[in-house]
């Protein structure tokens, strides 16, 4: 499935933006999942089903008509549409006019940081780009709501005078993976988690084992040091090690113990291997919390078959496992917006590891 954010050839193809702004009981998609609509069809998803059919209805009449501004459409899965999810879902449906073109630029530009989209659901169009500082980036100034929490994610939020407004946080991927080796099961999992989100920084010392294409999340490093790499993953960043060589794993593991703030680790092996490697680790002082956190066999416990796809798959869910207990607990302070009186101001792109 196309990405709603990145697809589209040209900024000017008309299109509305769906945004799934509330989410009462069962729902196909959770609050935030998006979709555009063009006359030709859709990019992304908002999970399928009736609610998506009667959603892509109304953005194709919203670019016939030629509507202006955004509004909010509520939807009962079992009463109108026969679903059985049996919820409630509201929709918000933003024509793609200039203002937001320039806002999903900017936001395309700042995938490594923080977003925070504000738009006017009642009144005269207005909507607003904001930094994970409550720093207005630009859209139009001076109106947002008074406040909005942080740790409710999308939502709908009311100003002291009444008028709604859809709080979009459009938040740069939490989960780091750090992952050695560019064999067959490191390149599977690299395909396994493409579109997922993270951002991979893989790593191997033969530069002829990447393949030419990469997914865009992925940052490459050939070289002979793989162990710089352990100290320069983020803080609470996970590991996988997986490569060519026992020793080269063993000594990268030993690196990864050493950090105080290391997060998930993964070894590939069987049990047989991991014995071994608590043998060497405990001999060499590592403490035995550290060597029972490390995870040997990977992937889920029950899934026996080897290929390197299975693997990969089973991995790919452990690690969603993990990155969403963290994005959970990361959604915790609550932003208070600064007055939009300023010329919008951008920031430099998060840094990344590139080969």
């Amino acid at each position: 499935m196309s990405d709603w954010l990145t697809a589209l050839p040209h900024d000017d193809v008309p299109s509305v933006l769906v945004t799934v702004a509330l989410v009462e009981g069962s729902g196909p998609r959770e609050a935030g999942a998006r979709m555009r609509v063009t006359n030709e069809g859709q990019l992304d998803t908002i999970g399928g089903g009736h609610l998506e059919l009667r959603a892509v209805e109304i953005a194709k009449t919203m670019l016939a008509t030629g509507a202006t501004g955004a509004k909010l459409e509520r939807f009962a899965l079992g009463p109108s549409l026969g679903q059985c999810c049996g919820g409630v879902v509201h929709l918000a449906f933003e024509p793609v006019d200039g203002t937001l073109n320039a806002m999903l630029q900017a936001l395309r530009e700042r995938r490594q940081q923080d977003s925070w989209r504000v738009i006017a659901l009642d009144g005269e169009p207005a909507s607003s780009l904001f930094d994970a500082d409550g720093a207005w980036l630009g859209g139009t100034a001076g109106q947002a709501p008074d406040t909005f929490s942080r740790e409710r994610g999308t939502h709908v939020a009311q100003g002291s005078d009444g008028r709604r407004w859809l709080v979009d946080p459009c938040l740069a991927p939490r989960a780091h993976l750090t992952l050695f080796g560019a064999g067959h099961v490191g390149a599977a999992i690299v395909r396994a988690l493409a579109h997922l989100p993270c951002n991979i920084t893989w790593v191997d010392e033969r530069e002829d084992m990447f393949p030419a294409q990469l997914p865009d999340n992925v940052r490459i490093a050939a070289t002979d040091a793989p162990e710089e790499f352990v100290a320069m993953a983020p803080v609470g960043g996970s590991f996988l090690v997986m490569t060519h060589s026992h020793a080269l794993d063993q000594r990268l593991t030993e690196a990864i113990m050493e950090r105080e703030d290391a997060g998930w680790f993964g070894l590939i092996g069987s049990h047989t291997k991991r014995k071994q490697f608590e043998h060497r680790l405990q001999a060499k002082g590592v403490p035995d919390e550290k060597i029972a956190a490390m995870v040997c066999p990977i992937g889920l416990p029950g899934i026996r078959n080897k290929a390197p796809a299975v693997i990969a798959a089973s991995v790919a869910c452990q690690l969603l496992m993990v990155w969403e207990q963290a994005a959970e607990a990361a959604l915790t302070t609550p932003l208070r917006l600064v007055s939009a009186s300023t010329p919008p101001r951008r920031k430099s792109r998060a840094a990344v590891h590139q080969s």
